[in-house]
């Protein structure tokens, strides 16, 4: 190993860290225990610290004790949790990232006008379970080129699609050429569903395969961001490794390749990060650069209600 680059933009989006927030103020305003209905975001550093702050992670409502708060968690979830919520007497504290929560309106809006949804998204992904909760009658999962080459539906007339936020762009657009070739009359949102850290940071990814040999992705393997960002190196040519922590970095990485390029997934805190640069530079000190590719502005803020509550009203 001769050189670092270190990606930017890379970790925490701003909807990660909207989710952190809105969980790190419940617990300011109603204590322990907090439930959570799934993993926060996906990521199990994030996870065993707010479990290690009287945090309850669930995965069915059911589990949530009648009467108390409950965070759903930055995937968002269907109609059918949230009424199963209000059921139980649960005070709700939504986490779900904007960008998320939009294409949930889409979904609802489009089923309205009585259209067929095309999902597409990765089956078993609680993104793409609550999204298709919105209208399960009317929504179609597809999960890659060779389900838009064999799908089959009753009607083709009124046709959307739509998208799960964390995908790979280009495995996007590969599926939506092939989905409308088929389907002439398929419609797409005036904006697309992909979120733009997940763009920018495959495109940062792209950017860092042409100057290295290897690609490290930290984050977790249950972050499908994350795992795209694996996906998006290799695609582009380079030997790319997913490590959630600094321990699995191996030591011949550092023999085998001349130079490293580092990035994480947008459920990755810097934290992690940092350990994986101090672990590399025990290894091997090297020059370590910073390879910008673009700019993000964009933070989204917690309710004021919830603001309120944790300041004590």
């Amino acid at each position: 190993m001769e050189r670092v680059v270190l990606a930017a933009p890379r970790g925490f989006c701003a909807g990660v860290a909207y989710a952190i927030d809105i969980v790190n103020r419940a617990l300011d305003a109603f204590g322990t225990p907090l439930y959570v209905r799934h993993a926060i975001v996906h990521n199990e550093w994030v996870v065993r610290s707010f479990e290690d702050r009287g945090v309850v992670f669930v995965e069915e409502i059911a589990e949530v004790p009648a009467g108390m708060p409950v965070v759903f968690s930055a995937h968002g979830v269907s109609p059918e949790v949230r009424e199963q919520s209000r059921q139980r007497g649960l005070k709700i504290i939504d986490a779900t990232c904007p960008l998320v929560d939009k294409v949930h309106r889409e979904a609802r809006e489009w089923a309205q006008r009585g259209y067929t949804i095309l999902y597409i998204g990765h089956e078993g992904h609680v993104e793409a379970e609550g999204t298709m909760g919105e209208a399960p009658a009317q929504m179609v999962l597809v999960d890659n080129v060779d389900q838009a080459r064999t799908l089959e539906l009753a009607q083709a007339e009124r046709l959307v699609v739509l998208t799960q936020t964390t995908l790979s762009v280009d495995e996007v657009t590969s599926i939506v050429e092939v989905l409308a070739a088929r389907f002439p009359r398929l419609r797409t949102p005036r904006k697309e569903d992909i979120c733009y850290a997940t763009t920018t940071r495959q495109e940062a990814v792209k950017a860092l395969a042409e100057q290295c040999d290897m690609i490290l992705v930290v984050g977790s393997t249950t972050s499908s961001n994350t795992n795209r960002l694996r996906e998006v190196a290799e695609s582009n040519g380079c030997v790319s490794y997913l490590i959630g922590t600094a321990e699995e970095l191996r030591p011949e990485w550092v023999e085998q390749f001349q130079v490293i390029g580092v990035t994480s997934g947008a459920s990755t805190p810097e934290l992690v990060v940092d350990q994986v640069m101090s672990r590399l530079m025990d290894l091997r000190a090297v020059p370590v650069d910073t390879l910008k590719t673009a700019e993000e502005r964009i933070h989204f803020r917690a309710p004021r209600e919830l603001v309120a509550a944790a300041q004590g009203g």
